[in-house]
Parts: structure tokens; sequence; C-alpha cells
């Protein structure tokens, strides 16, 4: 029954261990100081956490270059601080997915020196590689402006390995059995230690066949249906929630004809015309992303989200399209990043509270799954000065106390916000707390209501025609339940004209406020809708 996938009806809360909570005062955020906040995280009423890579890592790219898959970086604490703190994380009813970065390794993990050591060593094939330079060693890249090269010549063997990412981060051999059955081997060891599942990293670089001289490598979707059955023999609740930023005809390959692939799938279609939308008004181009992943198997889900720990990837918009968004949220070129995004926080980039809300509104009643970043739920801002990516990932603001709280170290991971509006003395849990209007308690209400409509995740749903382009309707029905939903992009107030016909009802019933529409005279419903307003109604049927 659609009733039992418990991630249908989930909010997901996405957050870096390093930044999150200083528990031990070294600086570095780990499991004692997130095991501290627990509490906090239930209170917001969220039921699933997704961790970045904790794993022992040299760390030059924010842990996902990882050394070793089987445990836990000393800066974060021991494998016994994890499972204490799954252990109180279960306690609370609190789901944990992790991070499954099997694209790549560090090249300082074992297995890569291994590898490089000799063209006759086992682990030789674990990797790819090339005795000559290939045609294509400086294409595909996913860092362009930043990484220069796919290919990079290993002066041991005098040979070219291949990495889709930074040179220092050499891609696994997935075409292996041995490879293969290594990354069971990884998975089915946490999933031993109590987590929920696993956020795949750059799903299709991991399913790609890279051979030179092809241009377009072969891919291997039935590889999605190996992990995902060797995750069900396991635990058979647990869940792969993908990172695959394709086209929506492609996703239906990942997700798996009758849904038997990937379980959920971050919308990163949607997610670019939502801020197109967001910079322009026009809601046509979001609701065309919306129809155009509508249809997927009902087993499988899509992941929404705002912001997330990269750049906003703008990639499959136009050129015209990306320029207004870009003139909008990202008009200097500090705040651009390798070509295509933009590498601000949410509320910075919006600008005032109004459209945040609404952002986060529309994010709410998206048909999926919604997902969280870490300090979003009081408006943290970013720090342009860090680079590249790193400027969203400055740690969490507690407190209006020294380091924001994170922390009583001098010396931090990443300098907390101190300058400005978003400075961690004004913006911060702690005042958050106090004041009712705060956007924390907003948020706290808005993932309240979004658990109370089961019918987002597991309903079905279709656009209804506003008559405006600036705003955006949806209707959703699950059983006896019928949901709708407005919002208003445009910066003026808007009235909606809704017959009785198309609610289906006399009488609509607000349920973030305790209010109700009834039908005039004439049989309509008049909705009134502020500028960037919102509006969530069930259908009181009789």
């Amino acid at each position: 029954m659609l009733e039992d996938l418990w991630y249908k009806n989930a909010v997901i809360y996405s957050l870096d261990l390093e930044t999150f909570m200083d528990g031990n005062g070294d600086g570095t955020g780990d499991f004692e100081g997130l095991g501290n906040r627990l509490d906090y995280l239930h209170a917001l009423g969220l039921d699933t956490i997704w961790l970045a890579p904790f794993q022992p890592t040299p760390n030059r790219d924010n842990g996902y270059d990882i050394s070793d898959f089987y445990g836990v970086d000393p800066r974060h604490g021991s494998s016994g601080d994890f499972v204490d703190f799954i252990h109180k994380a279960r306690k609370l009813g609190i789901k944990v997915i992790i991070d499954l970065v099997v694209n790549h390794t560090s090249d300082q993990h074992k297995w890569f020196q291994e590898a490089r050591s000799s063209k006759e060593n086992p682990k030789r094939n674990w990797y790819v590689w090339s005795d000559k330079k290939p045609a294509d060693w400086n294409k595909g890249m996913v860092f362009p402006g930043v990484q220069k090269t796919t290919w990079t010549l290993d002066k041991q063997t005098k040979s070219y390995y291949f990495h889709r990412f930074y040179n220092f981060q050499p891609d696994l051999n997935t075409d292996n059995p041995e490879v293969r059955e290594e990354i069971c081997r990884i998975m089915g060891y946490w999933l031993e230690l109590g987590i929920a599942g696993f956020r795949v990293d750059a799903v299709p670089f991991i399913l790609e066949s890279r051979e030179t001289g092809k241009k377009e490598p072969h891919m291997h979707f039935e590889y999605l249906k190996e992990m995902r059955r060797f995750l069900q023999w396991r635990r058979g609740d647990a869940v792969l929630l993908g990172e695959a930023n394709v086209l929506p005809d492609e996703s239906k390959l990942y997700f798996g004809e009758d849904g038997n692939g990937i379980h959920l799938m971050f919308n990163f279609f949607v997610n670019q015309y939502t801020f197109y939308a967001l910079a322009t008004c026009d809601t046509r181009p979001l609701i065309k992303a919306l129809e155009a992943t509508k249809e997927i198997a009902p087993t499988s889900q899509w992941a929404h989200f705002l912001r997330n720990h990269d750049e906003l990837d703008l990639g499959r918009l136009t050129e015209e399209e990306r320029q207004k968004v870009f003139e909008r949220f990202g008009p200097e070129k500090n705040m651009q990043l390798y070509d295509r995004g933009i590498r601000r926080r949410l509320s910075p980039m919006l600008g005032n509270r109004q459209q945040t809300e609404l952002a986060y509104s529309l994010m709410f009643s998206l048909p999926g799954t919604p997902v969280i970043r870490y300090g979003d739920e009081i408006g943290m801002g970013d720090n342009l000065e860090l680079k590249e990516r790193d400027s969203v990932r400055t740690p969490m603001q507690w407190t209006g106390e020294n380091q924001a709280g994170f922390s009583k170290a001098e010396k931090l991971v990443h300098p907390v916000v101190e300058e400005g509006y978003y400075a961690y003395e004004h913006v911060n849990v702690e005042n958050q707390r106090r004041e009712p209007g705060s956007l924390l308690n907003w948020m706290t209400s808005m993932i309240r209501l979004r658990k109370e409509c089961p019918e987002i995740g597991y309903g079905s749903w279709e656009i209804l025609d506003t008559g405006f382009k600036e705003v955006l309707g949806m209707r959703y029905t699950w059983k006896d339940k019928v949901l709708f939903i407005w919002h208003n992009f445009h910066e003026k107030s808007m009235e909606l004209i809704v017959p009785e016909k198309i609610a289906g009802t006399g009488r609509l019933i607000d349920a973030m406020n305790n209010i109700e529409s009834v039908t005039d005279v004439n049989g309509r419903h008049t909705i009134t809708l502020e500028a960037y307003g919102y509006r969530w109604f069930r259908a009181f049927l009789d």
C-alpha cells in the first residue's frame, strides 16, 4: 500500500556535520554537537536528516573526497559516536540518510594508492585508465572555469586516470564486478548501523562506462536496479535518493519503468524554473516543468528543494532565461559560479521575507518530498568572500554570542557570518525562538502543515487555470481529501474568482487561518492573494 512508503510524507533536513554544531570545542562540527541539537530538529517537526559525507577524508572537496568508506573522520568523532547519534535519533523518531559517494574516491584512498603502484596491481582495474592522452582530456568538466581536465597523468605508471570532478578524485570503474560488490559491502555496513537510506551522489556518472574515443558513454541503468535490490534485501524500507540533474524524459530511466530504480530524485528541472518564476513573476514555464515531470511510477517520488550545499544550477534554462535569473538574484560576477549557477543562500538572494515565505510555501506544496537546507529556517546569509561553493557552507547560527554559539574555538572550519543584515547577532535560532512572528516559527508551522497534507505526497494533482500568469494554482486529491493551493508571484495583490464547479464545494476551509470561503449568490469563491501571497484550502465535502 502507498501509505507504507514513509518517504512520501517525509520532510528532509540537509546538514553538513562540520558546520552544524561543535560539541568538543575544536572548531569543527561533530556527532556530539549534532546529537545535542536533535531536540531542536525534533521540535521543528522534521522526521528525516540527510548527512553530508563524514567519513575519513583529506577534505579538499567538503568531504566528498573520501579516503575510507567504513569509518568516521576523527574531526567528527568516532564510529561509536555515530552509533550513539543514531540511537538518539531513533528515540525521537528521526530517520537518517547519509551520502553514498561511490563515483570516485580520494587519491589518498588505499585502493588508488595500490592501483597507481603498477599496471599489474589487482586494484588497477578499480579505476579508469588510458595509456595515451585521450582526445577528450579537457572535455566534460563538472566545474568549468575551475577544473582544467577530466584526464590527468599519473607519473608513477605514466598513464592517465579519469576524473569527472577534481584531479584528486579519481573515478571508480563501476563496470568492474569487484567494485560493485564493494559498493554493496559499503551500503550493507551503514545499513547495519541503522541508517534509513542513502543520498546517492552523482548518479549519472556512477552508471556510465567511460571508454576513450566515444563521445557518449554507455549508461548502465540496470545497475540502479541491482543497488535497489541489494538495499531492500538488507532493509526493506530503506531508500535511495538520487542526485541526477537530467532532463525529464531521462529521469524515467532512473526511476525505472515499474519504479524499481531509484526511489526519490531531486527535481532539478522544476527547481530551476521555480527560480525563473520567482525572478520574472511568470509561472508558465514552471507549469510546463511540473507537467513534464509528472508521469512517474506510483512508488517513485520527486524531492523538491530550493537551495542545497552547491551552487544554484541554472544549466537547464535557456540562455535568455538564465540571464533573467542572474539579473534578479546574482547580478554581480562574484555571485555566479561555473558559468551556470549562483552561489548565494536563499534569503539574501530573494531579499525579503515575503518572497522567502512564498518560495518555501511553494516548495512544501509541490508534488513530492520537501528538502530543507540547514539555516534556511532562520534565513541565514552567505559569505561571498569564501571560495566557490563554500560561500553557502558557513556555520549554523545558534545564538548572538561569540562564534554564533556554534563553537567555543577561536578558529573555525569556516568563519561565521558576522557583518551586515545576516550577521549572527541579528539572525540566530535563540532570537527567533522568542519571536512569535519569526521565520523559524513560521517554518515550524509550515512543516506541521505539510505533514497534515499527505495528499501532496500520495495523491494525484492537476494545475488549475487561474487566468493570471503570475498565479500558480494546484489541486490535490487523495482518498476523500481535496486540497487547493494558490501562489501569487506578483508584487501586487491579486483576486481570483473560483466557480463552485471548479472547487467542487461551496465551502473551502483555510488550512493556515481560522477562516473559510463560502460561495456567493452566483456560486463563486473569491480568493484574495496579497503581494507574494499564498493560500492553502481544504475542500469541505458533505
